[in-house]
């Protein structure tokens, strides 16, 4: 296991960092990286955030005590999702769920119905472990070390929600600080190869004592420069507060900072699923397996997802009924390690059988987006309606 060393005083004129890593292969590995950048002046960056800090709902105003519940349920939220998309949905969970104690003694089909469509639904079973969790220890631990304890919590989440939370001075280190960094120090190696070098970087970006005194809003107003000026394709340097001490802007090199290795292309698998609605508009749905992707959510029924495609006649072996089915195309869906094509299958019966429904439950077709269903079953389900309509 690599360990490392950073040598950094506090308020240091230049950042001198010193990496070590313990050989873990017959040959020893080391570097290390000396930039004559000096050290981000934090009050700087503080001043700009004054004047231009966003405002979000998770977010407390000046001078107010951050909510460590808002705060770590935002935080999960946003973990591969972006501030758009997770605004409509923040709202209506915390009107579901407004404390913690609401959270942990919901039912976990509610948490993840109230959760659907925001996806990586392993977030949210992790979700409601966590919120029993600290139920059971009488709320949330006020530490780093504490909250890496704790159900769905990496150490990213830890340092974020300690520092905003409980004003711990750490830096989280997510996708904007790694570009700020980069951009600072003009770390060109790519990533993710460069990931620890800039997280050991990045840990120093708060050793002047303005940081530390307001740890909180330094870890926010390093998001918010990450989500605006230091943008990923267009940085608008002319305005940054940094930009006196920004080694990739002198170079002329900002804009393709941090570089990234090329990324593999996905696996492809495959499946079906059938849409099957009886005489009184009623839909056959049924529950995934308790774990593995998408777990305990709602579906179609279907084939198991393969490598190979499925052929017409091998896909029909797993439909839930004997009748005539009409196919619908298929749908494609990208998960974060490979991208599915379903093809979907529909058709209408009289009535369902009773080992039909002992499979899976009915539910009103036209009331399917009530059931919070994973957005794949929504395209798949929207895919068959019209082809059933025509």
């Amino acid at each position: 296991m690599p360990v490392f060393a950073l040598l950094l005083a506090e308020g240091a004129e230049r950042v001198v960092a010193r990496v070590f890593f313990a050989p873990v292969l017959p040959e020893r590995l080391s570097f290390v990286i000396t930039s004559s950048v000096k050290t981000p002046p934090a009050r700087s960056l503080l001043d700009w955030y004054d004047r231009h800090r966003r405002v979000l709902p998770w977010r407390s105003g000046p001078g107010q005590t951050a909510d460590p519940y808002a705060v770590w349920l935002s935080e999960i939220m946003l973990q591969q999702t972006t501030v758009k998309a997770v605004g409509p949905y923040y709202h209506r969970f915390l009107e579901k769920f407004p404390t913690v104690q609401a959270l942990a003694a919901a039912d976990r089909d509610d948490v993840l119905s109230a959760w659907a469509g925001l996806g990586y639904y392993s977030r949210a079973r992790n979700l409601h472990a966590c919120a029993q969790k600290v139920v059971e220890l009488g709320g949330f631990p006020n530490t780093v070390e504490g909250l890496l304890t704790l159900p769905g919590i990496g150490a990213y989440t830890a340092a974020a929600v300690a520092a905003i939370a409980f004003g711990v001075p750490v830096v989280p280190v997510d996708g904007n600080v790694e570009r700020i960094t980069s951009r600072l120090f003009a770390i060109e190696e790519p990533l993710p190869a460069s990931r620890k070098k800039l997280a050991v970087l990045a840990s120093g970006l708060n050793a002047d004592k303005e940081a530390r005194k307001r740890p909180s809003d330094f870890a926010q107003a390093l998001f918010d420069l990450g989500a605006s000026l230091c943008s990923p394709r267009s940085p608008a340097c002319g305005l940054c507060p940094w930009v006196e001490v920004c080694a990739a802007h002198k170079a002329g090199i900002a804009a393709t900072l941090p570089r990234r290795a090329p990324k593999a292309v996905k696996p492809v698998r495959y499946g079906a699923h059938f849409l099957v609605i009886d005489a009184a508009g009623q839909v056959l749905l049924r529950k995934r397996p308790e774990k593995g992707l998408l777990a305990a959510m709602t579906e179609l029924p279907g084939t198991p997802w393969r490598t190979e495609p499925w052929s017409t006649e091998e896909a029909l072996t797993h439909a839930p009924v004997q009748t005539e089915w009409q196919d619908c195309g298929m749908v494609k869906h990208v998960f974060t390690h490979f991208t599915l094509q379903v093809t979907v299958y529909a058709a209408h019966i009289s009535r369902f059988s009773n080992q039909a429904v002992q499979e899976g439950f009915l539910a009103p077709a036209t009331g399917v987006d009530a059931l919070s269903l994973p957005s794949l079953m929504l395209k798949c389900i929207k895919r068959g309606l019209k082809t059933l309509a025509t």
